[in-house]
């Protein structure tokens, strides 16, 4: 179908292309996290968000590389700087054959705003109202212009207006779990997977898969032995250690693409005394010559190479060269032993001190390790280092709340520009404004917030650029977060699959065909 509108209009209709109906078949994805929830407004992360993908649709599809397609949404205009119009399509229905209409989409928006739990601040913040202005039109007015708005409401899933006001069980057990993706909800069992069979009426076209299980499996090994034994059609985040194993199986394929997730070791920067530092009674880590005699410790080269086996990229800002915000002023700060030893001595710790280091365990691509070999490379320079790794559901919910004094942390870049991570992992805490969600570091620079505030009402991406620039500049000329890589995305696959990963790392069973 094509539509034709004005030169106003900013986008056009689309269908998103789909594979063909084939005969019945079952796919089975081996995910590489555990969901804290399937309630699609309670807790983003990225496993929440990629599995409940898979059940409910948004208004606007977020591709694989971060551009903005129609969704629910067909079209969609500015009427003025905080106004945006969205024309909703008139041929969906909810998995339970209720219609899908604009008063969903306006108690979605506000659910996720408001729900007590903000988890979606990042993306709701500016939201100041919602509005409904025909069965299938609706006004999304801004508190100030949003450049990013049709980035954020691509975070936001759609579920029917009659579950407005349910709790998370609802969504778990199946009685809010109708969503109009292209998957229908079937069962979940919390830990170890969700069973889905396909929505043969989804507005885009059917999927190939009859069935979708998504299994959770954590732990490396497991999924591994998954694909190797043939239960599992494909796994997220192989193992450096499988590879070769794959590699040598004529029934298995390797399938590698290139992710926008950037890896980094947030530090207590903030407070006088630091929970898990011992350091005679004082937070080292409030130095910035301590922080970036850290960073020069740490040989990033030789964990890329050794640790993820050459699955990753040295990271020292957002995003890499040629995402909006990069900064070519942002220094590289290269492996220094001596240098980092001169630091600490200058900042007052030529003995060093101690601390812990804490993190998630099978989360993000060798996580243990990684956070095991940062430890090691610390203790060279006097900090005594131990390491804790705990379940991510379990860390997911600490480390926010700022329990740790050094920490993994993660950020999917997935709008191609620095505001979104800026916001939530460095920018002052506020939840009325929805910022600093994630800044489990305490991080509160009012230069940055500046900026932030700057850059986020603006319009004009030429004018925003500098601006743009000039945020990630004060992030690492002061290493308020200390970068680590960018993880690539790697994937285990039965041969005969087709699947182009996704800067996001998502893996949705509805992108993912037989080969032809």
């Amino acid at each position: 179908m094509r539509f034709r509108f004005s030169a106003t209009v900013l986008a056009l209709a689309v269908t998103v292309a789909a594979p063909a109906a084939a005969m019945a078949k079952d796919l089975v994805i081996g995910m590489s996290g555990t969901p804290t929830t399937l309630d699609p407004h309670q807790d983003s992360s990225a496993v929440n968000n990629a599995t409940s993908r898979h059940i409910w649709d948004s208004l606007i599809n977020l591709t694989g590389t971060s551009t903005n397609e129609p969704e629910l949404a067909s079209k969609w205009r500015l009427i003025d700087d905080n106004r945006w119009e969205f024309q909703l399509r008139e041929d969906v229905a909810f998995h339970d054959g209720s219609a899908f209409d604009a008063d969903d989409v306006v108690a979605s928006l506000l659910r996720a705003r408001d729900k007590p739990s903000k988890s979606f601040a990042a993306y709701t913040r500016n939201i100041a109202n919602v509005e409904k202005t025909g069965p299938h039109t609706v006004v999304v007015e801004t508190k100030t212009p949003d450049p990013l708005l049709l980035n954020s409401l691509a975070r936001i899933r759609i579920i029917s207006a009659d579950c407005a006001d349910a709790p998370v069980p609802d969504f778990e057990n199946g009685k809010c779990a109708a969503g109009t993706g292209p998957f229908v909800y079937s069962s979940f069992t919390p830990g170890d997977r969700l069973v889905m069979t396909r929505n043969d009426k989804y507005f885009a076209g059917a999927s190939e898969w009859e069935q979708v299980t998504l299994r959770f499996m954590p732990d490396d090994g497991a999924r591994l032995a998954s694909l190797l034994a043939q239960e599992a059609d494909i796994i997220e985040a192989l193992s450096s250690d499988g590879m070769a194993r794959v590699e040598k199986d004529k029934r298995l394929q390797i399938i590698n693409g290139q992710s926008t997730r950037l890896m980094y070791l947030g530090v207590d920067a903030v407070n006088e005394v630091s929970p898990f530092v011992d350091a005679g009674g004082k937070n080292p880590l409030k130095d910035v010559r301590v922080r970036k005699a850290m960073l020069m410790a740490m040989n990033r080269d030789a964990i890329i190479d050794r640790v993820l086996q050459r699955n990753g990229t040295v990271a020292d800002q957002f995003v890499a060269e040629g995402y909006l915000g990069h900064s070519s002023k942002v220094k590289h700060v290269g492996y220094d032993l001596a240098g980092a030893k001169a630091l600490m001595a200058e900042a007052g710790y030529p003995d060093g001190f101690t601390m812990t280091l804490h993190g998630p365990q099978g989360r993000y691509v060798k996580d243990s390790e990684v956070l095991q070999a940062i430890g090691q490379m610390l203790s060279r320079i006097g900090i005594r280092t131990q390491v804790e790794v705990m379940p991510w559901s379990i860390f997911a919910d600490k480390y926010p709340k700022r329990a740790f004094s050094g920490y993994l942390g993660s950020w999917g870049v997935n709008t191609g520009e620095v505001t979104n991570p800026a916001i939530s992992l460095v920018a002052t805490t506020n939840q009325e404004k929805g910022s600093g969600r994630y800044n489990g570091g305490g991080v509160s620079d009012p230069e940055l917030d500046a900026l932030l505030d700057k850059a986020t009402a603006m319009l004009d991406e030429d004018a925003r650029r500098p601006i743009l620039e000039k945020i990630s500049e004060v992030t690492f000329d002061n290493l308020w977060i200390l970068p680590l890589y960018y993880e690539n995305t790697v994937l285990g696959a039965k041969a005969g699959l087709d699947f182009k990963p996704r800067g996001d790392k998502y893996t949705l069973a509805y992108y993912v065909t037989s080969s032809k």
